[in-house]
């Protein structure tokens, strides 16, 4: 094992949180196309800060013109009218005002308002076909995206709007929750709703090119914004009626629809001939090749696994890992965010043995490993947090089993990160969390 360690040490990068940190990652990126950023929790500053500072690079040196997130369409959306110069909002802070439903902290938080208020900022320098945008490529949007598609049809087709209305009126009865629409359908409670979204959808399709030769060049945006608002609302339609058929079937239906997004949007942006360079904001188990892990086992694919298959010379993948520290997330759905301990790693982790060479702060570029390369390629375990940690139940809950040289191009490691700052604090996250000894203080 301490060859191993030694190994790892001799090929790492050490990060010194200078300007040249990342310069050996942008030579590897190359002219790659799709540069997938990952997270190993929902909730940690670091991760966060350093996507954010090689997005900036990767838009300054080159020349990628949009960001899509793990994250709804519609809200994010109202962040790229933001950062492109339209819309009403004044502030940064406006701009992201949609993002309401739990976990709003992945997207309301300090490192974010920091990142909105530099894209504006960025745009405001330059002309329109070189600005960036914001983009979400997640499926839960299904009230949000039907209003979104019949405000866009309110202005441009009255008569169109009617028959949307019409159409979307069959979720009315399940009032504002979409699990009580999967519940009834998935149990034969009640008929399902997908022809409706779907013929919504075509129809919208069908009228794309006299709507925008009628209204111009420029409406092609609120078109392609409006078709993808319909598009989310038949997948979420599909998701929320399949939640009850089991895990694999959801996790498939949502991450296909999140690289189904990722290449309309590429398609959208490279309409005029030059094609589209995109980063991707997701957390590890998206951006990681799913092949590379157990969840393959289970019949499990994902975003980084699909962009591979699609885009195989231009697609770049970059996991994140953290052996301890402090972290944002709840302790179940819908439930206040905290601000958690995060337990050092378990034995036989990635995490640990990233641990045990002593480095604080290093990248790996997993595709020119040397000596460490057998070692490295070996089973381990991997811990992922999303939105909620469970430490008491942590093996469980939050490790699996992967082979990172074929899961990732490269990796980060920060061996002690912090919690993400909320927008919002609420009293369990400025209290932190209390010892396991609380409240007798053994």
């Amino acid at each position: 094992m301490a060859s191993l360690h030694q190994a790892i040490i001799n090929t790492a990068t050490r990060l010194q949180g200078g300007p040249t940190d990342f310069d050996e990652l942008l030579d590897k990126i190359g002219d790659r196309r799709f540069v997938l950023l990952g997270e190993a929790s929902h909730g940690t500053h670091e991760f966060y800060r350093l996507r954010a500072e090689l997005t900036k690079r990767l838009i300054r040196e080159k020349g990628f013109t949009a960001i899509a997130c793990e994250a709804d369409w519609p809200d994010s959306y109202r962040v790229n009218r933001y950062i492109r110069g339209g819309g009403p909002d004044v502030d940064a802070t406006d701009a992201l005002g949609d993002f309401k439903r739990f976990p709003q902290w992945m997207w309301r938080n300090a490192d974010i308002l920091d990142l909105v208020g530099w894209l504006r900022e960025y745009n405001d320098e330059q002309p329109t076909a070189r600005k960036v945008g914001f983009y979400g490529l997640d499926v839960y949007s299904l009230h949000a995206s039907m209003q979104a598609v019949l405000a866009y049809l309110d202005k441009r087709d009255p008569n169109a709007a009617r028959a949307a209305r019409e159409r979307y009126a069959c979720f009315d009865r399940f009032g504002e929750e979409p699990q009580l629409y999967g519940r009834a359908t998935a149990f034969g409670l009640s008929d399902d709703c997908q022809h409706e979204v779907l013929a919504q959808l075509v129809e919208l399709q069908k009228h794309r090119r006299e709507l925008v030769q009628r209204d111009g060049i420029f409406a092609e945006d609120e078109q392609f914004e409006a078709e993808q608002n319909a598009r989310v609302v038949a997948r979420a339609e599909e998701y929320y009626r399949s939640m009850y058929l089991g895990y694999v079937n959801t996790w498939n239906l949502r991450d296909t629809h999140m690289m189904d997004t990722l290449d309309a949007l590429a398609e959208h942006l490279g309409r005029a001939g030059t094609p589209a360079k995109i980063v991707v904001w997701a957390h590890n188990s998206h951006v990681g090749d799913a092949a590379a892990t157990q969840r393959e086992m289970r019949g499990e694919i994902n975003i980084g696994h699909l962009c591979r298959r699609r885009h195989p010379a231009e697609t770049f993948l970059l996991g994140f890992s953290t052996y301890t520290g402090s972290v944002t997330a709840a302790n179940d759905w819908d439930e206040p965010a905290e601000r958690k301990t995060v337990r050092p790693a378990l034995p036989g982790s990635y995490e640990l043995l990233f641990h045990e060479t002593g480095l604080p702060k290093f990248m790996l570029m997993l595709d020119e490993l040397g000596e460490a390369a057998g070692g490295l390629h070996e089973p381990r375990l991997q811990r992922a947090i999303g939105v909620i940690y469970r430490p008491r139940t942590e093996r469980q809950s939050h490790y699996f089993e992967t082979k990172l040289p074929d899961q990732f191009d490269a990796i980060i490691h920060i061996d002690h990160t912090r919690a993400l700052e909320p927008l919002e604090r609420t009293p369990e996250w400025v209290r932190g969390e209390f010892p396991d000894t609380y409240p007798t203080g053994i």
